[in-house]
């Protein structure tokens, strides 16, 4: 990606949708803690709109999702219905724009503003544990009522994981996991063993955002969830794949600058708590309980150790990868299910 100007192909991007509008600026909003790119692009009017830039994944994948996201925008149930951001069409379709440096493929999309109210403090109280988890099942819950109504999606978690295996047998992905490849195509293998045993027909596929970082959203004065952006890890998949991130947001130890993804948060009281909370509003399957540890194992291999060049920068991607590896893999027999489903008394 050295040597490719941003700027210029959001410049592109909005001159093949609407010339008409010309841009007063463009100007970096990123958070800085990823390879993302979002800016924001004022014009002379004084009005702007968001843009997302992006270079993982698909093209097409990148259009499915941004389609399904802004139908479940316009969808969802009045408590819900300004919590997503709407991206822009043209004529009667999604715009979207893709182009090509070298052997890099580099998409564009607009959004509508969206409205930011208050962020969840970095340790959450029990009270607020009770309350975002409410909010979640609520949010889960509206989903799941429109779920026929959204695009269909082509890519699944198993499709990801068997493109995650064909990328080790390439040079380099290879080279890239190296000594660690066995240890990797293991998990990968008890990951879709537990996929194929599973009864499909029974969870529903709803959408789901997975990472569910505090700073990735906003709720109301009252703790209602307000409004969500950064749709990077958006699928079409079961409600369980939000639960990591769901564990990370109730920890003891809260958000942080420095991080980890380790297992133990999924054995916390405070998750316990989260758990219980969210099952009095929307009830949990035994058999969804079962689902926690593949959720996590997914996770690492999926978002840690094939796409983690492309979420963090390279040294803090390397450092997360060497946890994965060598710590956070072998630990995912050690959730205690049992325990869990006690509590929940399935």
């Amino acid at each position: 990606m050295v040597q490719i100007d941003f700027y210029d192909i959001v410049f592109r991007a909005w001159a093949e949708y609407d010339p008409s509008r010309e841009i007063a600026s463009i100007t970096d909003i990123s958070a800085k803690v990823s390879t993302n790119h979002v800016y924001r692009v004022r014009f002379v009017d004084g009005s702007f709109v968001i843009s997302k830039l992006s270079y993982f994944g698909r093209y097409d994948h990148f259009v499915e999702d941004h389609s399904i996201i802004n139908v479940l925008a316009n969808n969802l149930s009045e408590t819900f219905e300004n919590v997503l951001a709407h991206s822009l069409m043209k004529k009667n379709e999604l715009y979207t724009y893709c182009e090509t440096q070298g052997l890099q493929d580099i998409w564009v999309v607009f959004y509508r503003p969206i409205k930011v109210k208050n962020k969840l403090p970095r340790r959450l109280s029990s009270d607020e544990i009770i309350s975002i988890a409410r909010q979640f099942a609520r949010f889960h819950k509206a989903c799941a009522t429109i779920r026929n109504t959204l695009p269909a999606s082509s890519k699944s978690m198993k499709s990801d994981i068997e493109e995650l295996i064909s990328y080790m047998d390439t040079e380099v992905g290879n080279y890239e996991i190296g000594i660690v490849q066995d240890k990797v195509r293991s998990h990968c293998m008890a990951f879709l063993e537990f996929y194929d045993c599973i009864d499909h027909s029974q969870i529903p596929i709803i959408p789901v955002f997975v990472d569910w970082n505090i700073g990735n959203f906003s709720v109301s004065k009252s703790g209602k969830l307000y409004s969500r952006w950064d749709y990077d890890w958006f699928r079409m998949s079961s409600r369980m794949a939000d639960f990591y991130f769901f564990a990370r947001i109730a920890s003891n130890v809260g958000d942080r600058t420095e991080f980890t993804y380790n297992v133990d948060i999924l054995s916390e009281e405070r998750f316990l708590l989260f758990l219980n909370s969210y099952h009095s509003e929307y009830p949990l399957q035994s058999f969804e309980i079962d689902m926690i540890p593949e959720m996590y194992r997914f996770f690492l291999l999926n978002y840690v150790i094939k796409y983690g060049a492309y979420f963090f920068h390279d040294v803090y991607a390397q450092k997360l990868k060497s946890e994965v590896y060598s710590v956070h893999l072998d630990s995912i027999d050690s959730i205690d299910l049992i325990h869990i489903k006690s509590v929940l008394r399935l």
